[in-house]
């Protein structure tokens, strides 16, 4: 790793496990996976970088051959080993495995780990290469028998590794020691990636951009320093040659190559904010019953996507499926089709607001942990959801185990908002709907997290409990 990367932001997590595996005294198996472009690799590369460790890396190509990925081996392997003197590609993987084995054994004087990264998994392990039968006895007969090698499996695909890896039976079964699933960062890791990099923003601006751009490293990374959220929207995803422009057609086919039963899944969801339950979506994606939809589920929320949770009340007949990638999302509403062509032109409309006000309300169920520890009960036993009737409905609901359920309500507005005799009403007749639907004997605590807090009136002072501002989300 001769180039100097940049600092790695947030991951304080991830950190902590890396620095566990690294201080092992055994060989440790380490699967990493999550979707593409939210740093995998490049947690794997940072860390190590400067660590005194012996750090071999192989990454393998999209589409590419067997020989492609042998070929590649071979390249890794003496750029790691031998000061890129040139390697023959080896005939199959028995044997570059074998090379790899003899290769960290000529250094065995040198007293230090050897790490083993080999990323993107999937795209090595073509078609009856016999790659991970290799793999499994490399680990089983050579690896977990020293106590000096982290070998690291990594891949974008999800499903893939879960079914292959993570979830393995045969010779990788149970060989895990650790997994690391990668997700998007959170609102406030975004703030520290910026701050790193010197980007600043107001926090209003800074949420603004993060419901189109979710918290995907490599999107934020090509975020500039110096300008407003629309210009940096129309240079990423309205000019001709943004970064993101096309990013959303090419996102699914990498991930899950044969890609339209996703993105039906995807189109629908994207239709109904509010989420779908199993039946309604398959019928919507145009999606027959059976493991083949399932499967599709849980592709897409291994990988981020979507995220699926039982309403309050009810059984897990009644899941309701939502689409909670804020990428997908707004190049769905804004992008596909060209149904705008600048976020200038957008920005501040009625439109805007429509879709600002959705946008935060996702953002809130996704940071609920942030609430919970804003509210002062992070430490509570209690179960995050939502709930809707025929005529009411609740995006966030926190069931407490000290006898409280918070009601939130999520309000997006550049003031503080204002409860008028209307909303107040309408305030009033959810509270009681839920009540009645639910039988609930719990006390019901009316919280609203809004950009700059609630206007106070009659109706605040009767009817809201607590008052949470944006900042919380990034605390």
């Amino acid at each position: 790793m001769a180039s100097i990367l940049p600092p790695l932001s947030g991951r304080r997590g991830e950190r902590a496990i890396l620095e566990r595996l690294l201080g092992s005294q055994r060989s440790e198996f380490l699967a990493v996976y999550g979707r593409r472009r939210v740093g995998k690799t490049f947690l794997v590369r940072r860390f190590f970088q400067d660590r005194p460790v012996t750090y071999f890396e192989m990454v393998g190509r999209f589409e590419g051959s067997q020989a492609d990925q042998l070929q590649i081996f071979a390249d890794s392997l003496s750029s790691t080993f031998y000061r890129d003197a040139p390697l023959a590609a080896f005939p199959d993987w028995h044997a570059a495995f074998r090379a790899l084995v003899r290769a960290i054994e000529e250094r065995k004087g040198r007293r230090r780990r050897t790490v083993l990264f080999f990323d993107e998994l999937p795209w090595i392990d073509t078609h009856r290469s016999g790659f991970l039968r290799e793999l499994e006895h490399f680990w089983n007969s050579w690896c977990s028998r020293r106590g000096d090698i982290i070998l690291i499996a990594c891949g974008s695909a999800a499903s893939w590794m879960l079914r292959r890896i993570v979830n393995a039976k045969g010779g990788l079964h149970d060989r895990l020691t650790q997994t690391i699933r990668l997700l998007p960062f959170t609102l406030a890791e975004t703030h520290e990636f910026f701050d790193a990099r010197k980007v600043r923003l107001g926090l209003r601006d800074l949420i603004e951009l993060y419901m189109i751009l979710g918290g995907v490293p490599h999107y934020l990374d090509h975020v500039r320093r110096g300008r407003s959220v629309a210009q940096i929207v129309d240079e990423l995803c309205f000019e001709k040659d943004g970064a993101l422009r096309d990013e959303f057609d090419r996102l699914f086919a990498s991930l899950f190559g044969s890609d339209k039963k996703h993105l039906a899944v995807v189109r629908a969801l994207a239709k109904r904010r509010g989420g779908l339950d199993r039946n309604q979506l398959l019928a919507a994606a145009g999606l027959p019953t059976g493991g083949g939809a399932t499967a599709v589920f849980e592709n897409l929320e291994q990988g981020g996507f979507i995220r699926s949770g039982v309403p309050f009340g009810k059984t897990e007949r009644d899941r309701i499926f939502r689409l909670t990638d804020p990428f997908s999302l707004f190049h769905l509403r804004w992008i596909e089709g060209r149904k705008a062509s600048s976020w200038r032109h957008v920005h501040r409309t009625p439109a805007w607001q429509a879709w600002a006000g959705l946008g935060f309300e996702g953002l809130c169920l996704e940071h609920a942990p942030a609430i919970q520890r804003a509210l002062g009960i992070s430490g509570v036993r209690a179960e995050v959801s939502a709930w809707r009737s025929r005529d009411a409905q609740i995006d966030l609901l926190i069931d407490r185990a000290d006898g409280v359920i918070t009601v939130c309500e999520m309000k997006f507005t550049a003031a503080p908002f204002r409860i008028d005799k209307r909303y107040a009403t309408e305030l009033r007749d959810k509270l009681a709907r839920f009540r009645d639907h639910t039988k609930t004997k719990k006390a019901l605590q009316l919280v609203f997290v809004t950009s700059y807090g609630v206007e106070q009136n009659p109706y605040s002072d009767e009817l809201v409990d607590q008052v949470l501002t944006m900042d919380v989300l990034v605390g």
